[in-house]
């Protein structure tokens, strides 16, 4: 598995971290994350338990994205 690199000043969320940003439940992101759909993520480690972060930009922008307008 390749090294991830963190850029100084980035802020990481943890799943449930993300889950709040987007309300959602935890295992509806990890659901996203199987099914290939959600928010960009990483993957830190490796095997089917590896630690998962997102970068809370690409949360945001994610959810910006899917904003409908009325």
């Amino acid at each position: 598995m390749s090294e991830v690199t963190i850029p100084d000043g980035e802020d990481w969320l943890t799943p449930p971290e993300a889950a709040k940003v987007v309300k959602v439940a935890v295992q509806t992101l990890a659901n996203w994350r199987a099914a290939g759909l959600g928010p960009p993520y990483s993957k830190l480690s490796e095997g089917r338990a590896g630690r998962v972060r997102y970068l809370r930009r690409d949360v945001l922008r994610w959810r910006a994205e899917r904003q409908v307008a009325a």
